[in-house]
């Protein structure tokens, strides 16, 4: 959205480091102009902010390549040789579908938050595996995966398009994969800074059990978030908007494809997360 231009220049900086690769860069600006800033680089203006996985979407129909990476503006690549290493890693397992690596602090010292290692039990953040969530802001995807599945949900806007793409990566057949050895620098920033963040929370969480999730899971899994939000959510004010969207979620669906393969509830369940949360 054009607000965090010097970290947006350390990110793109990281990207056009990169060693052993080649890659065709695009710079998405969500309601804004971001070509006088890359006069060098492609770029995309879109007149309106239309959300984060819409903007994602409208890059990647931009841009060539066997294999797509998306790059938040406040996320900088640690090591000029990672997509090389993401490209040997996908070309040599071919199972792999999704890559997402090890997000560190971009502050010394400062803790790694929890959330961003994608699987229920966190263990040792310094161990790879099967991912079962996503922390969305660097995601590497094979392009093959990324058509088939529809890329990532438009409607979701904010918040939980993660979820959505690795649910549909593992259901068509490939792995989505934590690659701790791989990193990223990200700071540490509390995501209910955003006014929308509780209702669009609450509204996407029910939109992916109906657009995912067979029955009972499509019911019991938003019902297990529920009972989750009332115990963690404090401030009434917060609370209230986590319900209106807990509503509207209820009322309307996202667009998208059908129910996924009863497989797939099985393998969430194998690797360590069943859809109940």
């Amino acid at each position: 959205m054009g607000r965090r231009k010097e970290e947006l220049e350390s990110a793109v900086t990281s990207l056009l480091s990169q060693e052993g690769v080649t890659i065709d860069v695009i710079v998405v600006g969500n309601g804004w102009d971001p070509q006088p800033s890359f006069p060098h680089l492609k770029t995309l203006y879109l007149n309106e902010n239309l959300g984060i996985p819409a903007g994602r979407n409208a890059g990647a129909r931009e841009v060539n390549g066997e294999n797509l990476l998306f790059l938040d503006d406040d996320v900088k690549l640690h090591d000029s040789r990672m997509l090389a290493k993401m490209k040997n890693l996908l070309a040599g397992r071919r199972e792999v579908g999704l890559i997402q690596p090890r997000v560190i602090s971009n502050v010394e010292g400062e803790a790694t938050p929890k959330r961003w290692v994608p699987r229920l039990r966190v263990g040792n953040p310094l161990a790879s595996s099967v991912a079962t969530s996503l922390w969305e802001g660097s995601t590497v995807i094979r392009r093959k995966v990324f058509d088939e599945v529809g890329g990532w949900p438009d409607d979701f806007f904010y918040g939980h398009e993660g979820i959505d793409l690795l649910w549909r990566t593992l259901d068509s057949g490939y792995l989505p994969w934590y690659a701790a050895d791989m990193t990223v620098q990200h700071p540490v920033i509390n995501p209910t800074r955003h006014s929308y963040f509780y209702f669009l929370n609450a509204r996407n969480r029910v939109w992916l059990a109906k657009r995912h999730l067979r029955f009972p899971f499509s019911f019991l899994y938003p019902l297990v978030w529920l009972l989750i939000t009332m115990t963690r959510i404090r401030g009434f004010k917060s609370l209230a908007s986590w319900l209106r969207g807990f509503a509207s979620g209820i009322v309307s669906s996202a667009k998208g494809r059908g129910k996924m393969r009863w497989k797939t509830h099985w393998l969430l369940s194998r690797y360590g997360r069943p859809p109940l949360i």
